[in-house]
This record gives C-alpha cells, sequence and structure tokens, in this order.
C-alpha cells in the first residue's frame, strides 16, 4: 500500500464537530500525530453543546493539540437542520480568516442530523482543502467502507481514549462510551491498513500532483 504525504512545513488544520466529543472521538488521535509536527495550527469549530460541555471538550483538545483554537457556536444539540443559516453563518465567519490546507469533519452520510448536516456544509464552505470525513460509531450502525486511513501506534491509541475519559465525564453514563468501542474501532481499522492502529476516513475529492 503505497502513502499518501501531507505536505512538508506549516500546515492549517481545521476540525468542524457538531458535539463537543465529535472532533476528539472522530479523530483524536489523528490530532496526537499531526502534534508532532513543528509547525501547525489547528483550529476546531463545535457547533452545538452547553458551556459545560464546551468547557470538557476544550480541556481535552488543549491535551491532544496544545495551543488549539476552540470556538463554540452553542446551537441546539439534535436540532442543526433546523439552524442551517445560523450553522452556515458561524461557518461562514471562520472561513473569513480561518483557510485551512486540512479539513476534519463528519461523513456527509453520517445517520445523525446534525453530523451529516455539517459534512455536507463545511464542503461549500471550505472548497478549496483536502476534506477527510472521520467516523464515529453509533447504535445506528452506520459503519462504512473508508477510502483513507491514518495510522496510529499502540501508545497513541490508548492516550486517546485516556484523553476522552478523563476529560468527558458527562458521557460516562451511556452504554456506548466503552473503551473496547473506541479501541476495537481503531483496530479494526490498523488491520485493514496494516498498522497496530488507526482512524479512517472518507475522501470524495482530493487533487493528485504529479
Amino acid at each position: 500500500m503505497d502513502a499518501l504525504r501531507l505536505p512538508e512545513g506549516p500546515l492549517d488544520v481545521l476540525c468542524v464537530g457538531a458535539h463537543p466529543d465529535d472532533v476528539e472521538i472522530g479523530c483524536g488521535g489523528t490530532l496526537l500525530r499531526l502534534a508532532e509536527r513543528a509547525e501547525l495550527t489547528v483550529t476546531v469549530a463545535v457547533l452545538t453543546g452547553t458551556p459545560e460541555r464546551a468547557a470538557e471538550s476544550t480541556g481535552a483538545l488543549q491535551e491532544l493539540v496544545p495551543g488549539a483554537k476552540t470556538h463554540f457556536a452553542g446551537l441546539p444539540d439534535g436540532r442543526l437542520p433546523t439552524h442551517w443559516e445560523a450553522a452556515k453563518e458561524h461557518l461562514e465567519d471562520l472561513a473569513r480568516h480561518c483557510r485551512p490546507q486540512l479539513v476534519l469533519t463528519h461523513r456527509v452520510d453520517d445517520a445523525h442530523q446534525d453530523h451529516r448536516t455539517l459534512g455536507v456544509m463545511v464542503t461549500t464552505v471550505w472548497r478549496d482543502a483536502l476534506v477527510l470525513h472521520y467516523e464515529i460509531p453509533k447504535w445506528d450502525g452506520d459503519m462504512g467502507a473508508p477510502s483513507h486511513y491514518i495510522g496510529l501506534t499502540r501508545e497513541q491509541a490508548r492516550r486517546k481514549v485516556d484523553v476522552l475519559n478523563r476529560h468527558f465525564p458527562s458521557q460516562h453514563a451511556h452504554d456506548w462510551w466503552d473503551d473496547e468501542v473506541f479501541l476495537g474501532l481503531m483496530r479494526l481499522r490498523g488491520m485493514e491498513c496494516r498498522s497496530p492502529y488507526a482512524e479512517a476516513f472518507h475522501v470524495a475529492k482530493a487533487l493528485v500532483e504529479v
């Protein structure tokens, strides 16, 4: 399997999530990998969530990528399709000064309405960036066949889960919040790309320079 590589030098990354913990679950390991780069700028935009949940996410993100810039819109959880205009305006405002080379966000076919709305919306706001659509396990059973992978070491995978557990106590009561779920998915994706662990992404469009 030939590996595709991100460009050397400074890299601007934008992560967009519908809820606090989406970015951390969907691409927390990838952020740990990216944090190893010498020149990295990470911006995170989260569209819903209470101040308490935003504080959880901020703490987790600062541990994954120290210095990450965070933006929380505070829109109602589970209602993004009916708040389309406000969500779009928030992202358009951000785009006026945030021009990333790489964007990490939800899948366009995610079963959750908030995730799906953002997955589509983000590609209409940032048209010139490489967009990797991450996956989030859920009871809907909507996992598909990803097109791209980012390999993780065992240490990175377990650190991601440790960060999730320490920074999101509000989510511990959910039956889907489980070390085996998070590690199991990363191990499965790792097997698929011959890595100890991995996070997987869907890419709808990519420019290949030869």
